[in-house]
């Protein structure tokens, strides 16, 4: 037992929000989506599927982009914890800093496993079928959604 309190921990703040919309989720998404450094090519990237998402659904892209994070984002996953020699899948309620950042995963995951398409237009589909309920990313969240459901009966122990 410590002599002193412990600190409780710090969470790091909130990255600037992005030069061209001013969103801080873009600005997550873009840092996510940045790869060997080179943040100016994931800012176009992004940028370029947001006009590809203006042209295709005549509407304002931050407000699809939003729309699909929410959509995707998860509410409950599981966690193991071990007990007694076994390891029990609990489910938990997921924070909403941690759900967004898994949908943010989720929908550069996929739209980097797809092929024949540039990075851009993979993105821009991705996020437009998020946006409508479909799509890799929703059924992924379906995916742990069930998961969770399935494993109710050792919610008790969670802590």
């Amino acid at each position: 037992m410590p002599r002193k309190a412990l600190k409780p921990k710090e969470k790091r703040g909130l990255p600037e929000p992005d030069s061209k919309f001013g969103s801080v989720i873009i600005a997550r998404f873009i840092g996510k989506l940045n790869f060997a450094g080179k943040k100016s090519s994931a800012e176009s990237i992004i940028y370029d599927s947001f006009d590809i998402i203006k042209k295709r659904t005549n509407e304002d892209p931050v407000a699809v982009f939003d729309r699909a994070v929410e959509n995707i984002r998860p509410l409950l996953e599981v966690k193991p914890r071990r007990l007694g020699g076994a390891t029990y899948q609990v489910p938990i309620e997921v924070p909403a800093a941690r759900s967004i950042a898994l949908a943010i995963n989720w929908l550069i995951e996929i739209a980097r496993n797809k092929t024949g398409k540039p990075m851009c237009e993979k993105l821009a589909q991705e996020i437009i079928d998020g946006s409508k309920k479909e799509g890799a990313a929703i059924k992924k969240r379906e995916d742990t959604h069930k998961m969770a459901e399935a494993n109710k009966a050792f919610a008790h122990y969670r802590w």
